[in-house]
Formats: C-alpha cells, structure tokens, sequence
C-alpha cells in the first residue's frame, strides 16, 4: 500500500491510502486523489507499478518535481517529496500489518502432541 502525505496547501496533513494502482492525482473529480490547487491540471501525475518498481509520471503539459528535481518520470522511493508548483506531498509506503499466527502455533502444538501420543500408543503395544 502507497500513502501520501499532503504537506502544504488546502488539505496539509491530509493523508490519502491507496492499495491498487495506478493512482492518479490531480484536479480532476475522478482523480483517485483529486486537490483543489492553483497550478494543479485535472490530470497532473499517475503513479504507477512497474517492473523497476513505483513510477510517478507525470501528466501531458504537467511540471513535477521529485525532491528538487523537476521530471517527466522517476521511480520513486520511501520519503521522496513530490513537488507541484507550492503544493508538496510525500510519498511513503504504508507499514505491513502482519496477521497473527498464533492458530497457527497452537495446530503445530496440538499435531506435535497427538504424534507423541501416538507413537507412546504404538510403543506400548510393541512391548505388549
């Protein structure tokens, strides 16, 4: 899962999820983060999965900067600050919630036990 982080602007501190991709930003209703600013275009960048990892592109006619650096397209990394005229975002991925495996252990704990039981069973009807 992506999260982004809006640092400045209308919404700074908002925080937007996404699981699937792509995930496109911009000013545009349908956009999956759509924002409200000054310099944003309806479609100004997609994030998106590739074999090189995460790549934001950016939209037809869009300025976008990746820490600094103004692209068309970057693979992105954990903290990256993408830039959109004054508004920033951070891009991070979202922590792994691990299930728990504790039904897990207690199967593996309850089949070691019926396995000492049995073979406690065949032993003693070997000495029988």
């Amino acid at each position: 899962m992506v999260q982004l982080q809006i640092l400045t602007g209308k919404k700074a501190g908002a925080q937007f999820t996404a699981s699937r991709f792509p995930i496109q930003v911009g000013r545009d209703p349908a956009d999956d983060l759509s924002l409200d600013e000054p310099g944003l275009w309806p479609a100004h960048f997609q994030i998106q999965r590739q074999p090189q990892g995460l790549v934001c592109q950016a939209g037809a006619n869009a300025l976008l900067s990746v820490n600094g650096v103004q692209i068309q397209r970057a693979v992105l990394r954990n903290g990256d600050i993408i830039s959109i005229g004054a508004l920033k975002v951070q891009f991070a991925l979202a922590p792994v919630r691990q299930s728990s495996l504790r039904a897990r252990e207690w199967l593996i704990w309850i089949g070691l036990a019926l396995l000492c039981l049995g073979q406690v069973a065949l032993i003693s009807r070997l000495i029988q």
